[in-house]
C-alpha cells in the first residue's frame, strides 16, 4: 500500500543507492567549496550568482530527488493534511486548480504561466493530467532562465505528446516584463530563488486577469534555508539523539557532531529571500487557500542528512514521527513558524477562504 501511495508524490523520485548519492554529493560539494567555503561567506555579485545558478542547473537532469525517509514522512503525515483540502500531492494541487480555471472558461483557451519551470517535468505531467480529464483548451508558458533546461522542456513536451500545450521561454524573472495576460500563474518551488521579489510579484499581479489565480508551492523559512533561533534549539535537541552515522552532511561532505546551520544562499540563489515571500504575498494578494506546514523536520528528511535514515527501520520511523509531532505542537502554539506553504491567491477578496484550522497567513509570518 505504501509503495502505491509513494507514486502519487510524483514530483519526487525514487531513492538511488546511498553510496551513489554520497559519491555524487561529495563530488558536487568539492567543486562548490573550491568556489566558496561554507564557513567563509563571500559577497558575490548578482551576475556571479546567476552564473553559478545556471551552471548548476545546466548539468542537473534530476532536480527533485529526495530521500526515502522524506516519502515515509510525507505519506504518513503530510498526505492527510493535503487530502483534507482535496489534493494528493503538490502537482495534483496545481492540476486540480488549473482544471477548475479551464472549466470556468468554456470555449476559451486559457493561458497559464509557470515561473522558474526548470526541466519542465512537472508542467508536462500536469498537462498530461489535464488532457486525461478531457481538458485541452490551455497552454502553459514555461519561464526559465537556464537554456539547457528550456531545451529539455521542449524535448520532453514533444516526447510526451503535449507539445501543443507547453511553450518554453527563456526568461530572467528578476527582470521579467510579462507579454501576456494569464488566467493562472504557478510558482512551483521557484520564488525562493528570486532576488527581485517585489518586482516579480508586482509583475505577476499585473499579468493576472481579474479572475485569475496565483498558485504556489514554495519554501517560506529563513533565508538560505537556515533555522530561526527558536527552531534551531529544537533541532539540536533531536540532533543529540542521532547516532554518529546520521550526522554526516552529504551535501557539504563534513561531519556535524553538532548541527551546523549554514546559509546556502551565499553561493547562489537558493533560499535567497525565502523569509520575505509570505510578507510580500500578504501585502499584494488575497489568500483563497493557505496550507502551511513543517519546520524542524526539514533537516532530517532533506538531502543533506535524510539518506542516512532507513525508511523501513523502526527506530528511524519512530524518530521522524516524534520530530513531526513536536513540529505540529510548536507550530500550533505559535512558538515556531512554518517553512513551507501551498497557496491559492487572488487579486480581489475571494468569496470564501480555506486554511488549516488555527493557521492564517498573517499569523504564520515570523516577525
Amino acid at each position: 500500500m505504501l509503495e502505491s501511495i509513494k507514486l502519487i508524490w510524483s514530483r519526487f523520485r525514487a531513492r538511488p543507492d546511498v553510496d551513489e548519492v554520497r559519491a555524487k554529493a561529495t563530488t558536487t560539494v568539492k567543486a562548490r567549496v573550491d568556489i566558496i567555503a561554507p564557513d567563509e561567506p563571500a559577497s558575490l555579485s548578482y551576475e556571479d550568482k546567476r552564473k553559478q545558478e545556471t551552471d548548476r542547473f545546466a548539468k542537473e537532469l534530476e532536480i527533485n530527488n529526495l530521500p526515502a525517509i522524506f516519502h515515509y514522512w510525507s505519506n504518513t503525515h503530510l498526505l492527510p493534511q493535503f487530502q483534507a483540502f482535496g489534493y494528493l500531492h503538490p502537482e495534483h494541487f496545481f492540476e486540480t486548480e488549473l482544471a477548475c480555471v479551464i472549466r470556468a472558461n468554456p470555449g476559451h483557451v486559457c493561458h497559464f504561466a509557470s515561473l522558474g519551470s526548470g526541466n519542465g517535468d512537472a508542467e508536462v505531467r500536469i498537462a498530461q493530467g489535464l488532457l486525461a480529464q478531457g481538458l485541452s483548451t490551455f497552454c502553459i508558458d514555461c519561464l526559465e532562465l537556464t537554456p539547457e533546461m528550456n531545451a529539455r522542456t521542449t524535448e520532453l513536451a514533444h516526447r510526451s505528446g503535449v507539445a501543443s500545450q507547453i511553450r518554453a521561454l527563456a526568461v530572467d524573472l528578476n527582470s521579467w516584463t510579462p507579454q501576456h495576460a494569464y488566467s493562472a500563474i504557478m510558482a512551483n518551488q521557484s520564488l525562493h530563488h528570486m532576488v527581485e521579489l517585489e518586482r516579480v510579484l508586482n509583475n505577476v499581479k499585473n499579468a493576472m486577469r481579474p479572475e485569475a489565480r496565483f498558485l504556489i508551492s514554495d519554501m517560506i523559512g529563513r533565508n538560505g534555508h537556515q533555522r530561526w533561533p527558536e527552531a534551531l534549539a529544537i533541532v539540536r535537541e533531536f540532533w543529540n539523539e542521532l547516532p554518529q552515522t546520521h550526522r554526516h552532511n552529504l551535501l557539504l561532505n563534513r561531519a556535524e557532531p553538532e548541527f551546523l546551520d549554514w546559509d546556502c544562499s551565499v553561493e547562489g540563489f537558493e533560499g535567497i529571500r525565502s523569509q520575505d515571500i509570505l510578507v510580500l504575498l500578504c501585502e499584494r494578494f488575497h489568500f483563497e487557500l493557505f496550507l502551511p506546514f513543517s519546520n524542524i523536520i526539514d533537516p532530517f528528511i532533506d538531502r543533506a542528512f535524510g539518506h542516512h535514515f532507513d525508511a523501513d527501520g523502526p527506530w528511524d520511523r519512530d524518530f521522524i514521527d516524534r520530530v513531526h509531532a513536536r513540529d505540529e505542537l510548536e507550530l500550533a502554539a505559535g512558538n515556531i513558524k512554518p517553512t513551507h506553504l501551498i497557496a491559492v491567491l487572488t487579486k480581489t477578496a475571494p468569496a470564501q477562504q480555506r486554511w488549516r484550522p488555527g493557521f492564517s497567513p498573517e499569523a504564520a509570518i515570523r516577525r
